[in-house]
Order: C-alpha cells, then structure tokens, then sequence
C-alpha cells in the first residue's frame, strides 16, 4: 500500500475516492453522510479542504477504497465534439496544450500538430483505462460520448451504463442544477442513479455550452451539479454501504 500523507478515520463508513476533481462538490456531498472520502486532482482544492490531495490519481488506485468516482478526467480528445481534429489539425492551439506546446504550435508542420493531438488523446485514454481498470470493487466514471478511436484505446471499455441530465436531480427552475448537459457514467459495482428531481426539464439553461471564452471556461464547463452530487453520496454509497455489510 501507498505511504500516504493521511491515515483513514475507522468511524467512517466507506472509504471513497473522488478522483479529478478540484471543485469539491462531489467529495462535500460523500463527506454529508459521514464517509470517509477523499478528492485527488493535479489541482488544489478550490475549498481549501483538508481531505484533497494535489496530485496524479493514479498513485492512490491501490490504497483500499471501496469505492472510486472519477468525475473530471481529461476528455477533450475522448469525446465526439473533437474528433474532427484528429484528421485535420485547428488553427490556434487547442484547449489542452500546454503553454509550452501552445508556444510552438504555429511552427509545427500539420503532421506534428496531428502528433501532439494523438498523443493528447493517448494520454486521456491511458489515464480512463487506469481508472476504470483500477482494484477497486465499484467505480463511476463521468465522461461524454466517446468517439470510435478513443473506444479501441481504452482497455477493457464498455459501453457507458446510463446517460442523465442534471435537471433530473433538481427541483428548483432558479437552482443550480436545472442545466441540460448530457452526462454519461461508466459503471462497474454499481447501479444506475435513479432521478431525485421534480423538474421535466422544459425550462433546463444551457449555461454550460453557452460559456464565455477564457482560460476559466474548461473549469466551468466541467463543474459538477450538487443535486446529481447528492443523489451520487446517497445511492451509491448506499448500496456500497449495504454490499460491504452484507460481505462481512
């Protein structure tokens, strides 16, 4: 086992590990019930929480959880809306490049700018199949659709178990949650969230697609939903709390 920076609380229920994200939502709603639950994203915690860890998730995969979400993972070369790039390279640098690779993108030639962009893809595929194969009996992983060559690169992939929208969980037209953003999670261990929500989604926004240009807009755009956060802590831990009972 990993020498980690914290020890795990035996009070808690549930060990839990949230895995890419920084914003903290999914790991407050976790830590609502009492879990044992902790967020590793190569950011700092925007909360400043005592219960993140700034680094690569994939140096904690072994460390006893029993259950892992991965909210955030890279996924601007995985999805359907960039695989037009993967032929054709864009003019300006995309969103994912380095500042180092932004810098010299206008110098490549066409075939090292589709080289950089497959290499971005390889990198998101190899850190999906880290996650999604890790020792761990119950995994969620949160990406869009996929395109067909991100599929073959991912080992062991699956088609994605559910599709849901964040006004399914929530119950105020004026709240946060009441968004329309297709939201595909990978399940393995666990079952399909069930909607929490009043809203039939005719008056959802579309914030999320509709964000400003900017160096905060992938951070915004990928910001997570309380209401889908909750009914997450609540059923799947849940239903982890209950196999985990029922195994001992």
């Amino acid at each position: 086992m990993n020498q980690l920076a914290f020890s795990f609380t035996a009070e808690r229920p549930l060990r839990v590990l949230i895995a890419c994200e920084c914003s903290g939502v999914v790991r407050r709603a976790f830590d609502a019930l009492g879990h044992d639950v902790w967020s590793v994203d190569k950011k700092p915690a925007e909360d400043r929480s005592n219960r993140h860890i700034t680094g690569d998730v994939r140096d904690y995969l072994n460390d006893g959880w029993d259950l892992m979400a991965v909210m955030h993972p890279p996924c601007t070369r995985l999805c359907n809306s960039g695989v037009r790039w993967l032929d054709r390279p864009p003019k300006n640098p995309p969103a994912d490049c380095t500042d180092e690779e932004a810098a010299i993108w206008p110098h490549l030639s066409e075939k090292e700018q589709l080289e950089m962009i497959w290499q971005h893809l390889r990198a998101g595929a190899d850190l999906f199949s880290d996650c999604w194969n890790a020792p761990i009996e119950r995994i969620a992983v949160e990406n869009p659709v996929m395109h067909r060559h991100a599929k073959a690169l991912i080992r062991n992939f699956e088609p994605q178990a559910q599709s849901v929208q964040p006004w399914h969980f929530g119950t105020d037209e004026d709240g946060p949650d009441n968004e329309r953003k297709r939201t595909c999670l990978w399940l393995k261990g666990l079952p399909q969230l069930q909607r929490t929500g009043t809203l039939d989604g005719t008056t959802a926004r579309s914030s999320v697609h509709h964000a400003s240009p900017g160096e905060n807009r992938a951070t915004e755009r990928s910001r997570f939903f309380p209401g889908m956060a909750a009914a997450m802590a609540a059923q799947w831990g849940g239903y982890a709390l209950d196999q985990s009972q029922l195994a001992a």
